[in-house]
């Protein structure tokens, strides 16, 4: 293998491998130091010349060396040797002024990292390449000692002690150093070292600028003020006592249906401290703070005076919750004692608690906390009654979900949080009625974000609330495929059943539904083309969907675009292979070109095809416009 096969695999591979050296790395270096060090091994792991490829491939070769190199770089230095190039601080990759980590996780991936941090080298090796890789414990020891692991087998026996809970989050966001954010360095301290050094520097431009100016001035800054001019907005944005605080009745002759007129809550409301403290990391987080934000949500302090939604105690927690009319930021710091601080950032603008189709969800609830694989969420104070469904059983009733006089839920199980898909529980709220009983019936589900996400049902031009029976049924074969758009900054969910076809050989029904994820920011959006074949034993469940097709940042499946065709190459009982697909209603034929070759009448098709052939798919509307397959 020479060096320019090396690279294609290095390039191929280079998030994965990344990351194995990320977990690999010992994290008392920190988090910038190993992002920067693992970025740096990965790139330093091609040969030098040719080289013996090893039997498993040069994945396996470029991987080898990765794991070498990151456990190098976590052994100890000593007196007597010189240090392994691993071992000292990497000179590139190499970023001034900034610190870079992944995007911080919850609970249980602070839990995780806990744990691996009392792991050797050694053994933190093991885990990731069992659990990452997926490697038995035989490939796993022959890589451990191939590395320079003295001991294998006791590395193996030392990773058995932390169990396999967290295995399922190695391939969170957390871990992730290709997918990064940033926040200065110690602004202060740069400053102070960097003074010294051009002092000498600035006066002589600062002479020079004098000598060139006409009438010897220092030149217009328009209407700005002098540098050292004191920002009474900023000011006021830090001071606890200029917070806003919504009295609890004011939704009821309120126009408006946002957070604008959701009221301050919370048993710690009052606490001056604790808001100062919230307040002062939101301008200014520190190196320890945990910083997490939904995609393209600008993390900076507020222009003015935030609105105080929520401050009180939420299991081990104090959390804070603030709203300066285009994000909820959200504080939570350790309730006794001291440890890590969070800050979490929700792009919120548009929001709204309307009927309309497009109405957003995060007017319903906010989660107030993670702990333990659980939710909680603070309600709106609209909200009559809330309670708990499992999507993927449609036909159970809903389990009552009690809430506390501050609007916070009791903990309910986060959605997705297994790598199996057994159950799926969103939060099932109901607006108060004029005549103050229980009105609209609304379904959100928790993403991993501070917004949950509503769900709708129904086609684009006319999405409604999942209600009914019929409606959950639809969204049961679909519950299990969220995880698709989780973290994404999603607003709301639409499923909707476009076609239905009954399969050759009399192999049953299947059903063709378009899911499709809006995101607050309107664009980015994601949309699932599923195939749902029928249960194998009548009564069962729906079994979870199978993706025949996926976009981003399309029109459709959407109001804009509502048309879809998709299609899959699909086996029958008979062990015969078909290429089927469907079109919406609008579909008046549908073809197959390219491996397979065929054309129906209609909005369904289904020829005859064998193992691995590749189809390309189009269709005509009423109107004789010509579509193509959902991309």
């Amino acid at each position: 293998m020479d060096v320019e096969q090396a690279e294609a695999v290095l390039v191929e591979h280079y998030q994965r491998l990344a990351r194995l050296a990320y977990l690999v790395l010992p994290p008392s270096l920190g988090r910038n130091r190993r992002v920067l060090t693992a970025h740096a091994l990965v790139q330093r792991s091609l040969p030098r010349g040719r080289t013996a490829a090893t039997t498993d491939g040069g994945y396996a070769y470029v991987r080898g060396r990765v794991l070498r190199q990151a456990l190098d770089a976590g052994r100890t230095l000593r007196r007597v040797a010189w240090p392994r190039r691993a071992q000292l601080p990497p000179l590139l990759p190499h970023v001034w002024g900034l610190r870079l980590f992944p995007r911080s996780g919850g609970a249980d991936e602070l839990a995780l990292d806990r744990r691996l941090s009392g792991l050797s080298g050694g053994a933190r090796a093991a885990f990731v390449l069992r659990g990452l890789e997926g490697l038995p414990d035989t490939d796993v020891r022959r890589l451990l000692a191939a590395a320079g692991v003295a001991d294998p087998h006791a590395a193996l026996a030392e990773a058995d002690g932390i169990g396999t809970e967290g295995v399922a989050l190695l391939e969170s966001p957390e871990y992730d150093p290709c997918s990064l954010q940033a926040r200065p360095t110690d602004l202060l301290r740069r400053r102070q070292h960097a003074r010294a050094a051009v002092a000498g520097v600035a006066a002589v431009a600062v002479c020079g600028a004098l000598l060139a100016l006409p009438g010897g001035g220092w030149g217009a800054n328009g209407a700005a003020a002098p540098s050292y001019a004191r920002n009474s907005a900023a000011e006021a944005a830090l001071d606890p006592a200029k917070v806003l605080r919504v009295p609890a009745n004011a939704w009821q002759a309120s126009a408006r249906t946002d957070f604008s007129v959701w009221p301050t809550r919370g048993a710690l409301a009052a606490d001056r401290p604790l808001l100062r403290r919230a307040l002062a990391v939101w301008a200014r987080p520190g190196a320890s703070v945990r910083v997490s934000s939904t995609p393209a949500t600008p993390v900076g302090p507020p222009m003015g005076p935030a609105q105080l939604l929520y401050a009180g105690e939420v299991d081990r927690a104090r959390v804070v919750l603030l709203y300066d009319g285009l994000r909820i930021a959200r504080y939570a710091e350790p309730r006794t004692g001291t440890g890590p601080v969070a800050l979490d950032f929700a792009r919120v603008d548009g929001a709204a608690a309307d009927t309309a189709p497009g109405a957003a969800p995060a007017t319903y609830a906010l989660v107030a906390g993670r702990t333990d694989g659980n939710v909680r969420y603070l309600t709106a104070p609209w909200v009559a009654a809330t309670s708990v469904r499992d999507l993927l059983d449609p036909a159970a009733d809903a389990a009552p979900l009690r809430r506390g006089a501050d609007g916070v839920t009791d903990p309910l199980p986060t959605p997705g949080a297994k790598r199996e898909c057994g159950a799926w529980d969103v939060l099932e709220v109901a607006e108060k009625a004029t005549d103050g009983g229980a009105g609209a019936v609304r379904l959100l589900t928790d993403l991993g974000e501070l917004t949950p996400a509503r769900l709708t049902s129904g086609p684009p031009s006319a999405p409604a609330d999942v209600s009914g029976e019929a409606a959950r049924a639809a969204w049961a074969g679909t519950a299990c495929l969220l995880p698709a758009v989780r973290s994404h900054g999603v607003r709301t969910v639409n499923s909707w059943q476009y076609a239905s076809q009954s399969l050759p050989e009399s192999n049953g029904g299947a059903r063709w539904v378009c899911t499709r994820a809006d995101t607050w920011r309107g664009t980015d959006s994601r949309v699932l083309a599923q195939f749902q074949a029928p249960s194998a034993k009548a009564g069962a469940p729906p079994q979870p969907g199978a993706i025949a097709a996926r976009a981003e940042d399309s029109a459709a499946c959407g109001a804009r675009e509502p048309h879809v065709l998709a299609g899959v190459l699909w086996k029958s009982r008979g062990g015969r292979w078909y290429v089927l697909a469907a079109g919406d209603g609008e579909f008046r034929s549908v073809r197959t070109t390219g491996g397979v070759t065929g054309d129906a009448r209609g909005r369904l098709l289904a020829v005859p095809a064998k193992p691995g052939d590749r189809a390309e798919l189009d269709g005509r509307l009423a109107d004789g416009t010509r579509v193509g397959a959902l991309r």
